[in-house]
């Protein structure tokens, strides 16, 4: 059991990277947009994919309020949705939440990192901390819940 405080970029990308090396079974993100997670890395990439590996429904969900960026400058991402449809999803959040401005990746119901502010690198890394993520995760369910925009990863056309 640990709680952390973390307070630069740097020690959030790290705080990141450790989070997801402890995904297991489920990851579930809300966020402004992916930037600041720089998810278009190999390695990140790889660290959601051993989840996604399992088949479990609802494996992978993430919810942004702008989804453009997972669609112009998110091709690994995009292409992990794909491959992984069956056990992912992203969707844009509905505009009456845009006021949100938190930041939270879930991670098997006993972890999460959570940025209290989506501008700031101030956050708190919780791990092997069940109770204490549980609240975070019910947020989410209510953040998934009210629905918007499928992000979905290919382009629709005739």
């Amino acid at each position: 059991m640990s709680r952390e405080l973390i307070t630069s970029w740097n020690d959030y990308q790290s705080a990141i990277d450790r989070i997801l090396a402890l995904a297991c079974k489920q990851v579930w993100i809300y966020d402004e947009d992916l930037g600041i997670l720089h998810f278009e890395t190999t390695e990140r990439i790889e660290a959601l994919k051993r989840p996604l590996a399992l088949l479990r429904p609802d494996c992978l969900r993430i919810a942004l309020r702008n989804a453009a960026s997972l669609h112009q400058r998110q091709p690994l991402m995009q292409r992990l949705l794909t491959t992984y449809s069956h056990n992912s999803a992203a969707q844009q959040t509905p505009e009456h939440l845009g006021h949100l401005r938190d930041s939270m990746i879930l991670v098997d119901d006993a972890h999460a990192l959570i940025r209290f502010d989506w501008e700031h690198p101030r956050s708190k890394l919780l791990i092997d901390e069940p109770g204490e993520v549980m609240p975070y995760r019910r947020r989410f369910a209510e953040i998934w819940a009210e629905g918007g925009i499928p992000a979905s990863p290919t382009t629709l056309g005739l």
